[in-house]
């Protein structure tokens, strides 16, 4: 019995662990700082360009399964965007911009991607394991932060951005 309480402790800890927070890491509460997003199918922005609406920023690369899985329920969830509700961007984590540019182009995604080879990015929001999809309010706070794949377009997922940005997505 002791070994079981051992070895129950030890996963514990582990799980704790596989979700630390990275180097420089903005937690759920605190602002984005107006960080440089370097364009991967467009322009370079700042983060801050996009201050006044809700943001959901996606951090993903071609290689990840789960990422791949759930692009296309985010590129659906942007047709709830276009009422100007909220911006969606994605954050592509890929050492190779080629790569995630034929993934983007086989997806047909058409939402704004920018490219993080350096890690900057991934380590300011956290992105330690990905997909991972952030919350930003219109002040550029960070509100919720989502690990793992998800179906961004189906009713549970509409009705929690409802919730979080205050807006109506019916």
């Amino acid at each position: 019995m002791k070994i079981i309480s051992i070895i129950v402790i030890l996963l514990l800890t582990i799980s704790a662990n596989a979700f630390a927070e990275t180097a420089g890491e903005i937690s759920v509460g605190e602002y984005l700082p107006n960080a440089i997003l370097d364009g991967l199918t467009g322009k370079s922005k700042k983060i801050h360009d996009y201050r006044g609406k809700p943001l959901i920023i996606n951090v993903w690369a071609s290689w990840c399964g789960p990422c791949r899985e759930e692009m296309g329920s985010i590129e659906h969830l942007t047709r709830h965007s276009r009422g100007g509700n909220f911006n969606v961007i994605g954050i592509s984590t890929d050492d190779d911009a080629h790569a995630a540019l034929m993934f983007i182009k086989e997806s047909k995604i058409t939402f704004s991607q920018y490219i993080d080879s350096n890690v900057r990015l991934e380590n300011m929001l956290g992105a330690n394991t990905i997909p991972l999809t952030i919350l930003v309010d219109a002040q550029g706070r960070v509100l919720k932060k989502i690990r793992g794949s998800q179906v961004w377009d189906s009713p549970k997922s509409l009705a929690m951005i409802s919730k979080v940005f205050q807006i109506n997505l019916n």
